[in-house]
């Protein structure tokens, strides 16, 4: 895991912004899990360089099987505005295509990609994007339990 801070200045409810290429798998489980964990102590986004039309349907039975429901998401194009309005961005194999800028904390997951895998190959995937988001929670909003 790479994390960059270009400063530690958050907002008093932070904007975690999750990003993968398809916004369709990772990132939709990651925004599933802060939304979940974090309740309304962070606004979550996601977002996708190319997102796909719809989220993958085994990222969707992974998460309903840990009780989070991510059905009725959908992939949306990341755009400069998003990464702008966020304080922390979170990037999952979308490397260069997410604009930098100053103030913002930048970390990118190396997870591999749920895209073609059966649910036993996802189970592995969801649980570490849980274990990270849990982790970063913990980071943003230290004052309170995030799990």
């Amino acid at each position: 895991m790479t994390a960059r801070t270009e400063s530690t200045a958050m907002t008093a409810t932070p904007t975690i912004l999750f990003v993968c290429v398809h916004n369709a798998g990772r990132s939709q489980m990651a925004a599933g899990y802060a939304k979940a964990l974090g309740g309304d102590r962070v606004q979550v986004l996601s977002a996708g360089s190319a997102p796909k039309d719809q989220i993958n349907p085994v990222a969707i039975q992974a998460m309903a099987e840990d009780g989070v429901d991510i059905a009725s998401n959908q992939p949306k194009i990341l755009t400069t505005d998003a990464v702008r309005e966020s304080d922390a961005v979170i990037t999952m194999g979308c490397g260069d295509a997410c604009p930098v800028f100053p103030g913002k904390r930048y970390e990118d997951w190396d997870l591999t990609d749920p895209a073609g895998k059966g649910i036993d190959d996802v189970r592995p995937i969801r649980d570490e994007i849980k274990t990270r988001v849990q982790a970063l929670l913990a980071e943003l909003l230290p004052t309170e339990a995030s799990a």
